[in-house]
């Protein structure tokens, strides 16, 4: 429990004996009146923003003067925050007349929780700028020159097409399959069903082979627009980043 000290200079309600009964009570009332002056400046302090110490200097004035002009279109001052304008900016001004700071008005939840949603927005803006910065960075230090950066596009362009190149070997040898195949089938031409069950089944699995192989030329073939779409990305930034110029900003086909 905390005990707030009475200031120095209040009478000793029990100091002598021969203090009347009637001026005791006076004493105590000028006591009790000072302390709940205190307890009105700290709730003044709270509104404002300032922490509340219940100390006795705290009642006393900062030599500060509060304006600001209310719902009503009036100019009110006060030497402390003014309570009807708690909704609206106020100023706290020194004894000149400058302006010492800008009081915010006091948002409301939905207030508050606006801002806070503005805040996150215009943080999450600053990082991906920062991020930009960085892969930008990253960018051109990866490919110094147009020579480095077309050499890492023919690099990756090479892969897919090894990729293809077996494909289209393995398209090959199964063509040359599907014809024994069929030559085979040509005895069976006026009743298939009575071709043996291993050449059938042969068949399938060629036709089932060959369409897997195209479909794998197909993905090879979509893998290529993505390498070059990527590497023409590149290529425009990294053109104004070699020109020492910032680029416009990374569209979604930039992103690997």
């Amino acid at each position: 429990m905390t005990t707030t000290a009475l200031p120095h200079h209040l009478p000793d309600l029990h100091a002598g004996q021969g203090t009347s009964r009637g001026a005791q009570r006076a004493a105590a009332g000028w006591g009790l009146r000072r302390l709940a002056g205190v307890a009105v400046a700290a709730s003044w302090w709270t509104l404002c923003g300032t922490p509340a110490v219940a100390q006795p200097s705290a009642a006393a004035p900062t030599g500060s003067i509060y304006s600001c002009v209310d719902a009503h279109g009036r100019r009110l001052t006060s030497d402390r925050p003014i309570l009807s304008c708690i909704d609206r900016e106020q100023r706290e001004l020194n004894r000149s007349g400058g302006t010492r700071r800008v009081i915010p008005p006091t948002l409301s939840a939905t207030e508050r929780e606006a801002r806070a949603r503005q805040d996150r927005e215009a943080e999450l803006a600053q990082q991906r700028a920062r991020d930009a910065i960085s892969r930008d960075q990253a960018l051109v230090t990866r490919y110094p020159d147009k020579a480095a950066h077309d050499a890492s596009r023919a690099q990756a362009l090479a892969q897919t097409q090894a990729v293809d190149q077996a494909a289209e070997q393995r398209l090959a040898e199964l063509a040359a399959e599907r014809k024994a195949l069929d030559d085979e089938m040509e005895f069976y031409r006026k009743d298939p069903s009575r071709a043996p069950a291993t050449v059938r089944r042969g068949i399938e699995y060629n036709a089932r082979s060959v369409a897997e192989q195209r479909r794998a030329i197909a993905a090879q073939q979509a893998e290529r627009d993505r390498i070059n779409a990527q590497f023409d990305e590149e290529a425009r930034r990294l053109q104004a980043l070699w020109q020492g110029r910032q680029p416009a900003p990374q569209t979604a086909s930039g992103k690997r």
